[in-house]
């Protein structure tokens, strides 16, 4: 499957989520706001790749696998919705557009990220007829991957602690959905989810390495420069400089790649993991691509 068909795919799994017909008679602004949360998306990074675990993996439910792939992206904006409350990073901007509160308000925003986090359970329940023991083991890992301790909450708490240790926050913050994506794709096919915890957890903090030199050059597609340093918050840039950092990322990029466990679909993963560093900073800044064995 190509890259651009998968994306089609899971925009298609999360318009159906998010459908006219399952949402009406919601208030109006709320369903404006979870849709401009949701689209046009950013990269689809996360479903995308576990659709990829998933096919890797034998995928033969592409229904449940879809339903999974959308509740992790689904997920994913509703962090970015509460994430950008004046709360938290008080952000105008995100992918270049209006972020949600701007347009809609604090308190629509709130429950807009709220109404994702519920609809994501909804997008794995909706296809679990077929296989509840695989739909229950995906919930219970999208719940790791969101909740206490490890999950995305529990890392956003970290910004209220007085001390941080930067790898224990980041990942839990960013590693933790990855982690939950690439072992609902296996999960979905009916694999075991253990061996791709690696895997996740590399991809997680090579991805916040790379937000922190978005943050730290300028280069984060709308979303505001310097947070971190204004925020005081933990930055691979700042403790290990720009190099540091791009090779910093390039090291979790390579380790992840050689932690994919043994399977049939080994190459595609890994040519959609070098895809994915290459768009993660800008070209100039990446170190030329090492050998794979």
């Amino acid at each position: 499957m190509s890259l651009s068909r998968a994306h089609d795919r899971i925009d298609e799994a999360l318009a159906h989520t998010l459908s006219a017909r399952r949402l009406a008679g919601s208030p109006p602004h709320l369903v404006s706001a979870v849709r401009h949360a949701v689209f046009p998306g950013g990269g689809r990074v996360r479903p995308l790749l576990s659709l990829a675990v998933a096919r890797a993996c034998g995928m033969d439910d592409p229904a449940l696998t879809l339903g999974g792939a959308a509740a992790v992206e689904l997920v994913h904006c509703a962090s970015l919705v509460h994430d950008d409350l004046p709360v938290f990073d008080d952000a105008s901007e995100r992918r270049g557009r209006p972020t949600v509160h701007m347009l809609f308000g604090q308190q629509v925003a709130l429950l807009a990220g709220d109404a994702l986090i519920v609809h994501a359970f909804d997008a794995i329940a909706e296809a679990a007829d077929r296989h509840p023991a695989r739909a229950m083991a995906m919930t219970r890992a999208l719940v790791a991957g969101v909740g206490m301790p490890s999950g995305i909450i529990g890392g956003q708490a970290w910004e209220s602690e007085p001390r941080i240790d930067r790898e224990a926050y980041q990942r839990a913050k960013t590693g933790a959905l990855f982690r939950a994506a690439l072992q609902m794709g296996a999960l979905s096919a009916g694999a075991e989810a253990a061996p791709w915890a690696l895997v996740g957890d590399r991809i997680g903090l090579a991805y916040q390495v790379a937000d922190d030199i978005h943050d730290a050059v300028g280069s984060g597609g709308g979303k505001p420069v310097g947070q971190d340093e204004r925020l005081g918050r933990p930055s691979a840039v700042r403790e290990l400089g720009l190099a540091g950092a791009v090779d910093a990322l390039r090291d979790e990029v390579e380790a992840a790649i050689q932690a994919i466990p043994a399977c049939e679909g080994r190459g595609e993963l890994v040519g959609l993991l070098h895809d994915v560093a290459n768009r993660l900073v800008p070209e100039s800044l990446l170190p030329a691509r090492r050998a794979v064995g």
